[in-house]
């Protein structure tokens, strides 16, 4: 299966239920493979609004922001990875997000 249809899948399953949170980090996903990182950015938005993910989400919402410079925002994004891991107990993830930051560069 290649990128387009992947995306047009996970869409369609949007449409069915826009409440998805599968379909929508898997869309996210497949925005952030292709360097679509503005798209990856909005669905992960849509996908925080709609669970409260452990942590792993705010390292590609991270990095997204990476890619298109604002490292203000990546830096954010991996605090509230650091939220999101402790209080669902990963304490390595966490760790791992602070050295993240640490290596950000303004």
């Amino acid at each position: 299966m290649n990128d387009q249809s992947r995306i047009g899948k996970l869409k369609a399953a949007l449409e069915k239920a826009p409440n998805n949170p599968l379909a929508r980090y898997g869309l996210a996903n497949e925005y952030y493979k292709l360097g679509l990182y503005e798209e990856a950015i909005a669905e992960i938005k849509e996908y925080l609004k709609i669970t409260d993910d452990q942590g792993a989400v705010y390292r590609m919402l991270a990095e997204c922001y990476l890619n298109i410079g604002n490292s203000e925002m990546a830096r954010e994004a991996y605090f509230k990875g650091i939220e999101a891991a402790n209080r669902h107990g990963h304490p390595g993830m966490a760790e791992e997000f602070e050295e993240a930051i640490d290596m950000i560069e303004d």
